[in-house]
């Protein structure tokens, strides 16, 4: 009997900070402990996480993640989707994701940006 696709899987492993390498590294942190990170499993928490990791970028001389509420992530979310980024990317997400929960929205769209090369 062969194996199933979830045995051969790649197991994901959380790792220390200072592992992750960057934005999208923190990102898969967050997917894999989502409770730790936010407790309520909000949007808003996670977008306020990822202005203070472009604020420290931005401090440092470094280039933002693409993240920020009127960043590329909410640009796409307008291009593709036609959805009001006025609020940022979570209150765009939260108004349109109907009966799924936010954080999954989100995490399924970070993948769809994530594999057009961003």
């Amino acid at each position: 009997m062969p194996d199933s696709p979830v045995k051969n899987s790649p197991v994901k492993k959380t790792r220390p900070l200072d592992q992750c390498g960057d934005v999208y590294g923190l990102l898969e942190q967050i997917r894999l402990r989502p409770s730790l990170w936010l407790p309520d499993r909000s949007l808003r928490d996670l977008q306020n996480i990822l202005i203070g990791y472009d604020a420290a970028l931005t401090v440092n001389g470094l280039e933002r993640s693409g993240f920020w509420p009127s960043g590329p992530f909410s640009d796409r979310l307008h291009a593709r989707y036609g959805w009001s980024t006025s609020t940022g990317w979570a209150g765009a997400i939260e108004r349109n994701a109907g009966p799924e929960e936010p954080l999954q929205v989100f995490f399924r769209l970070l993948d769809e940006y994530r594999a057009e090369g961003r």
